[in-house]
């Protein structure tokens, strides 16, 4: 089978319809590298300039690169009717073995960010034999408290919808001091996701529960991701205090804990040459025989 760059498809799944872009060609049984981006955001705004920096091409133009997008926030996507119930986030994880099925590929290494992070980790531990590795960016694996979950709201009143995405996406000294940055995400942010779709997102995902994983030995029966990790968060983000704790669950012989200074704390949408380099190293080594096998 043979894609051509940047293929748009439609793919039908047990819990409704996702967009998922290709780009490149499945080189037999070599994994996919499969994205999933955050909340507030699409493949295009997450991924693109990661994906179009010179350091990812020894990777891009030897594994087949698919980016799903999170039901109706894809750009110019249809808003969803009245009514419609958004997939749980369990359910978004569930629809992601359709699209491996539906594509042929063998297994995926996971590059997520934020919620799309939490998504892929729910999907490695529900079909570990599925998933090679993972690069998770900003990863929550808690639920919200009570607590959390009425603030959360309470901004929701007060806040246009962007402006309340924004503190979950940068730091509080980005959102003060690089307010060029910010400002060009709340527009785009404002532009290119449907917001009536975003605010469906986004409460199922202030809705989602604890990621049900802790490292052997800690508890009886732990349960936790068999896959080579790599951990990135940046100093100070908004999601600092979660990833450390994601990294205390996690086989500490197979994960890779990176924190990275404060202008990179958005991961995909501000990473450049210092965090990008360091995530493509990795990745490069997720699927490193398969890589020397193309040389």
């Amino acid at each position: 089978m043979f894609w051509i760059l940047n293929l748009e498809h439609d793919v039908e799944t047990p819990y409704g319809m996702l967009h998922v872009v290709i780009r490149g060609a499945p080189k037999g049984n070599k994994p996919a590298i499969l994205t999933y981006h955050d909340v507030g955001l699409n493949h295009k705004l997450c991924f693109n300039s990661f994906f179009n920096n010179e350091d990812m091409q020894e990777i891009t133009k030897h594994f087949v690169v698919c980016h799903v997008d999170a039901p109706g926030q894809q750009v110019g996507a249809s808003q969803m009717p009245q009514g419609y119930q958004y997939p749980t986030m369990d359910q978004l994880a569930g629809m992601l073995p359709t699209v491996v099925q539906h594509f042929g590929f063998k297994s995926i290494v996971g590059i997520g960010v934020g919620a799309g992070a939490y998504i892929l980790a729910k999907f490695a531990l529900i079909f570990p034999d599925l998933v090679e590795g993972l690069v998770l960016l900003n990863i929550d694996p808690n639920g919200k408290g009570w607590i959390d979950w009425a603030a959360t709201k309470l901004s929701g009143l007060t806040s246009a919808l962007p402006d309340t995405v924004l503190p979950h996406l940068f730091s509080q000294e980005e959102l003060m001091n690089n307010t060029e940055l910010v400002q060009s995400y709340r527009q785009q942010i404002n532009n290119t996701v449907n917001q009536f779709n975003l605010q469906l997102f986004w409460n199922m995902y202030n809705s989602r529960r604890d990621l049900e994983m802790n490292r052997s030995g800690t508890v009886l029966n732990a349960k936790t991701l068999k896959c080579p990790v790599m951990l990135v968060v940046g100093d100070n983000a908004p999601a600092e205090e979660g990833v450390v704790e994601c990294n205390s669950k996690l086989d500490p012989t197979n994960t890779t804990f990176l924190k990275v200074r404060p202008t990179f704390t958005y991961s995909c949408c501000t990473l450049t040459a210092t965090t990008t380099t360091t995530t493509t190293t990795t990745t490069t080594q997720l699927i490193k025989p398969d890589v020397h096998d193309l040389m």
